[in-house]
This record gives C-alpha cells, structure tokens and sequence, in this order.
C-alpha cells in the first residue's frame, strides 16, 4: 500500500464520518430522535432506551451514502 492509497482512504473515511455528523446533527434539530416503534423504559432511576427503529432507518441511509462513496471512488 503506497502513500497515496493511504491518504484518498483516509480522506473517503473523513467524508463518511462527515456525513455522518451532519445527519445526526439534523437530526437532533427536526426532533427525529424518538421514532414510534423506538421501545423506551422508565422505572424510578433506571431508564432504559433501545432505538430499534432509528438505528434502522440512519443504517439505511448511511448503506447508501456508502454505496455512492464506493461507486466514484471505483470509478
């Protein structure tokens, strides 16, 4: 692997974390951070929170923008 394998990773690795960033960061502004079908449990102190829904749909989007970064770059 040579220097410049190296840095085009490093910089596609840069971008995805980017993307990434922004759409959590959209997220929490529209409010989308509780889903329905997100199960939630609250019992005196304890809360407890599994976001099944939100994981589904931010692992869809993320595929996609990964499928894309694949498709240029192998062009």
């Amino acid at each position: 692997m040579n220097l410049e394998t190296i840095g085009r990773t490093i910089m596609v690795i840069a971008v995805f974390l980017f993307l990434f960033g922004l759409i959590i960061f959209f997220m929490g502004r529209t409010g989308i951070t509780r889903l329905p079908g997100d199960i939630i449990f609250k019992r005196g102190n304890i809360h407890l929170s599994f976001p099944i829904v939100t994981s589904i749909i931010v692992s869809i989007i993320l595929t996609i923008l990964l499928n894309v970064v694949i498709y240029f770059s192998r062009r």
